[in-house]
C-alpha cells in the first residue's frame, strides 16, 4: 500500500478481537490491500454468509499499522432507522458530540485531519444512505480511506469492488487418491468440527479416517464453500457423523433440485446458504424452531430474561427457554458472546449487587436472524412478538429510571448500553404505530442515558418525535418534555431549552404547581449557561422560597407521592449542584461549598455516583477560589472519577479543565499543559470548547497564560501538543494520577 508518510510505530486497540480461528483467505487479503493503495473506497461483496465481515475485519488488522490513526469498525447491521446513521458512527468512534450540529457533519470535521481507515460494516440495508455518508466523509477527509462490506456496491465514483467467494472446497476424489486435497472448506470445517459445542457435549472428538475425510470434503462441495454454512453443518457433528452428516445433506440438496418455485431461480450460492440453514431448521425440535423465530426481533444481542419475555407463550413455558436456548447455542444458531466481544458489555462494577461480569449475552447471525424473522411472520406471531420485545424493554427502561438515583447507576448505564440497538428498536415501534403515549413514557424514562450518559443527539431525535406525535396532557408528556430539556442542555442549545422548560411548567400546571421545580431548573442551567448567574440566582432563591421544598423532597430521594411528582426527584438535587454553581461565580465561596458539602452527604446517603461527581466538581470550584488548590484538585480527581465511570464526556472533561487550572495555580506548568491538551482532544469531540460558557472559557485561558508564564511558550506547546495527541482512556487514566513525576513545573 503506497501511502506517504507513515510512522515506524503506531497505537492499535480499536478493533475487536476475533474470537475463533481466521483460516485461508490469503489472496483475497492481498488484493484487498492493493485496492486501498489504489483507491479511497473499497467494496466487499458477496451473498450473506460468505465472510465479508470477517475478511474486512482481518484486512483491517492487517492493515492498521499503515494508518497514522489506525482502523475503526462501524457494524452497522444493529441500526434500522437511516437517519441514526450519523449518530452510530459517532457513538462508535468515541465521539460523543453534544452540540446540534448534524452528526455526520461532527464526523466529517473529526476526521479531516485523520489518516484512517473506516470499516463499515453490513451496509446493504442503509446503501443509499451509506453512500451520501461516505462521500461526504471522503470529501471531508482527503487522508480516509473507507472499506465497505456489503451485498452490494455503494455505487460511488472511484469505488473499488471485490466479490468475497466461497472458501476453494476439494476436488472429488479420483482412483488412487486414498485422501481428498487440502482446501481452506476442509479446514474450516475441520476446526469448526473439532470446536464445535455439540462435539464437546459428546466428548467425541474429531478425528475422521479416510472414508470421513472423504465425507467432509462432500460436504464442502455440496455446500459451495460457504462459510456459514460449513460452520452450521459442523455443529451437527455432535449427533450425527461425518458420513450420516454427509448423506443426508445429499438427500435433502437431491429433494430441493426437484421442487418448484422461487428458490431454484435464485443463484446457487443463495439457494446453499438457505438450504443449509433450513436444514438445521428442520434438524430442530419444534419448539427450538418457535423459540428460533420469536428471538429474531432482538437486535444486537438478548440476554436470558429478554429471552424468556419475548420467547415464552403458548407450548413454550419461562422454565423451558433457557434448556431451548442452550440447544440452540450447541447448534450454532445462537452465540453465546463473551464479554470481550462487540455488544457484550463488561458490566463490572465495585461494590454492585451484581454478577461481576453481568449476565451472559446471546446473538444471531443476521442471515440466521432473517430465516427467524421470515417464519415468525409466516406463523403469524410477528406482531405479538414485537410487542413483547417492547414491552420487556419499556419495564426495563422505567426500572433504570427508579433505580438511576441510587447504588446501581454503573450496572444500569452497562445494560443500556448493551442493549442499545433494542432499545432504538423498541421506541421505533411505538413511533411507527401512533403510540405516542408510550414513546413519551420511554423516552422520558431513559432522561439519564440520553443526559448524563452522553446521548443527547439521539435522545432528541426520540422525544422530539414522540412530543409530535402525542400533545396529550399528563405526566408521560411532562417526563419527556423533561428530558428533552435536559438533552437540549446537554447540547447547549439554550434558546431550545427555555423553550422546553415553559412547556413543561405549562404542562405541570404552571408556577405554584408540585414540579415546577423540573422547569426552574432547566431555566436556571440554561442562564448559567448563558453566563446571567444574576438571574440564575434569583430564580434558585425563588425556587428555595417555594413551599413545600423540603417536605416533598422526603427521603430516598423521592418527590412528592403522585406519579408525576416522583419522576422529578433528580431535578431538586440538580438545582443544588446549579445553586453551588452560581455561588461560585457570584464570589459567595463558602456557601458554595456548603451546598456542595450538603449534596455530596445527600449524595453518599443515596448511593448514587452521577449527581456526587458534580457535587464534587462545584466543591472544586469553590476550594480553588478560596485558595486551596491541593484540596481542589482531590475533588476534581473525585468528581473525575465519577463521570469517567459513567460515560459521562462532558462533565468528564469540565473536571479535566478544571484539573488544568489548579495545576497552572499549583505552578505545575507542565502538567497543566498537558492536561489543557488533553481537555481540548476531549472537547473536539463532543463540541463547543466549554460549551460556550463564558466562566468556563476565561478560566481556561487563565490556566493557559499562568501555564506559559510558569515554564515559558516551548514547553507549554510540546506538553500541549502531547496532550493533543493522547487517546481518550490515556489522557484520563493521566488526568487521574495525583502527581505525574517530571511534571511539578
Amino acid at each position: 500500500m503506497n501511502l506517504p508518510n507513515l510512522p515506524t510505530h503506531l497505537p492499535s486497540g480499536h478493533l475487536p478481537s476475533e474470537t475463533t480461528s481466521f483460516i485461508g483467505r490469503t489472496a483475497e487479503l492481498s488484493a484487498i490491500e492493493v485496492l486501498l493503495g489504489e483507491s479511497r473506497l473499497v467494496t466487499l461483496t458477496g451473498v450473506g454468509g460468505v465472510g465479508k465481515s470477517r475478511l474486512a475485519l482481518r484486512a483491517a488488522r492487517r492493515a492498521e499499522r499503515v494508518f497514522a490513526h489506525g482502523a475503526r469498525l462501524i457494524q452497522l447491521a444493529p441500526l434500522r432507522e437511516a437517519s441514526l446513521l450519523g449518530a452510530v458512527l459517532l457513538e462508535e468512534l468515541c465521539l460523543a458530540d453534544q452540540s446540534t450540529r448534524p452528526a455526520e457533519d461532527v464526523v466529517a470535521e473529526w476526521l479531516a485531519d485523520k489518516q484512517l481507515l473506516l470499516v463499515l460494516d453490513s451496509c446493504e440495508h442503509l446503501v443509499e444512505a451509506c453512500a451520501r455518508l461516505v462521500r461526504t466523509l471522503l470529501d471531508a477527509a482527503p487522508r480516509l480511506r473507507v472499506l465497505v462490506t456489503s451485498r452490494q456496491p455503494l455505487g460511488l465514483p472511484g469505488e473499488r469492488s471485490l466479490e468475497v467467494c466461497p472458501l476453494p472446497v476439494p476436488p472429488p476424489l479420483t482412483e488412487g487418491n486414498a485422501a481428498p486435497e487440502y482446501s481452506d472448506a476442509l479446514a474450516l470445517f475441520a476446526d469448526r468440527a473439532a470446536t464445535s459445542t455439540a462435539a464437546a457435549a459428546s466428548d467425541s472428538a474429531y478425528e475422521p479416517g479416510a472414508a470421513g475425510q472423504a465425507s467432509a470434503a462432500a460436504v464442502c462441495r455440496r455446500l459451495d464453500g460457504i462459510p456459514l454454512a460449513i460452520e452450521l453443518a459442523a455443529a451437527q457433528l455432535g449427533e450425527l457423523s461425518v458420513e450420516q452428516l454427509n448423506d443426508r445433506l445429499q438427500h435433502r440438496f437431491e429433494a430441493l433440485s426437484v421442487q418448484d418455485g422461487a428458490r431454484i431461480t435464485d443463484l446457487p450460492r443463495h439457494r446453499t446458504l438457505r438450504t443449509t440453514i433450513g436444514w438445521s431448521h428442520e434438524l430442530c425440535e419444534p419448539l427450538e424452531r418457535l423459540l428460533w423465530a420469536r428471538l429474531s426481533v432482538f437486535i444486537g444481542g438478548f440476554d436470558l430474561s429478554g429471552a424468556r419475555a419475548v420467547g415464552a407463550g403458548g407450548p413454550i413455558s419461562a422454565g423451558e427457554v433457557e434448556r431451548l436456548l442452550d440447544s440452540l447455542a450447541t447448534k450454532s444458531l445462537v452465540r453465546r458472546r463473551t464479554h470481550s466481544e462487540p455488544g457484550a458489555e463488561d458490566g463490572s462494577e465495585e461494590g454492585a449487587d451484581t454478577d461481576p461480569l453481568g449476565p451472559p449475552r446471546y446473538g444471531m447471525l443476521d442471515t440466521v436472524r432473517e430465516y427467524g424473522a421470515h417464519w415468525l411472520s409466516e406463523l403469524g406471531e410477528a406482531e405479538t412478538a414485537r410487542r413483547r420485545h417492547r414491552d420487556f424493554y419499556r419495564e426495563l427502561m422505567l426500572r433504570a429510571d427508579a433505580e438511576w438515583m441510587g447504588p446501581r447507576q454503573v450496572s444500569w448505564y452497562t445494560r443500556l448500553a448493551a442493549d442499545h440497538a433494542n432499545l432504538r428498536t423498541a421506541l421505533d415501534f411505538c413511533l411507527t404505530r401512533g403510540e405516542g403515549v408510550a414513546a413519551l413514557e420511554m423516552g422520558g424514562a431513559l432522561w439519564f442515558f440520553w443526559f448524563a450518559c452522553g446521548f443527547a443527539r439521539e435522545g432528541r431525535h426520540y422525544l422530539e418525535q414522540a412530543l409530535d406525535l402525542c400533545h396529550e396532557p399528563g405526566p408521560e408528556r411532562s417526563k419527556a418534555l423533561w428530558a428533552c430539556g435536559l438533552a437540549a442542555l446537554g447540547q447547549g442549545d439554550v434558546d431550545a431549552v427555555f423553550r422546553l422548560a415553559s412547556a413543561l411548567r405549562e404542562s405541570v400546571g404552571g408556577a405554584g404547581a408540585p414540579d415546577a421545580h423540573a422547569a426552574s431548573y432547566l431555566e436556571c442551567a440554561a442562564l448559567t449557561l448563558r453566563g446571567d448567574q444574576r438571574r440564575a440566582a434569583a430564580l434558585l432563591d425563588a425556587v428555595r422560597e417555594s413551599p413545600g421544598e423540603v417536605g416533598e423532597a422526603g427521603e430516598a430521594g423521592q418527590v412528592g407521592a403522585g406519579k408525576s411528582g416522583g419522576a422529578f426527584r433528580e431535578a431538586w438535587l440538580l438545582l443544588k449542584v446549579t445553586h453551588s454553581f452560581v455561588h461560585v461565580h457570584r464570589g459567595n465561596f463558602t456557601a458554595a461549598a456548603d451546598t456542595a458539602d450538603e449534596l455530596c452527604a445527600r449524595s453518599e446517603q443515596l448511593g448514587e455516583r452521577w449527581m456526587r461527581a458534580w457535587a464534587e466538581y462545584t466543591r472544586a470550584l469553590a476550594s480553588a477560589a478560596l485558595g486551596h488548590p491541593s484540596e481542589a484538585a482531590a475533588h476534581a480527581r473525585r468528581a473525575l472519577e465519577g463521570k469517567a465511570l459513567l460515560h459521562d464526556s462532558l462533565g468528564t472533561v469540565m473536571a479535566i479543565d478544571l484539573l488544568a487550572s489548579t495545576a497552572a495555580a499549583s505552578d505545575r506548568g507542565r502538567h497543566a499543559a498537558r492536561l489543557l491538551g488533553i481537555g481540548q482532544h476531549l472537547w473536539q469531540a463532543i463540541g463547543p470548547s466549554q460549551m460556550g460558557s463564558p466562566e468556563l472559557r476565561a478560566a481556561r485561558r487563565e490556566s493557559e497564560l499562568l501555564s506559559r508564564k510558569s515554564i515559558g511558550d516551548t514547553a507549554y506547546e510540546e506538553e500541549y501538543r502531547t496532550g493533543l495527541d493522547a487517546g481518550a482512556a490515556d489522557g484520563v487514566a493521566y488526568a487521574l494520577a495525583a502527581t505525574p513525576q517530571g511534571h511539578d513545573r
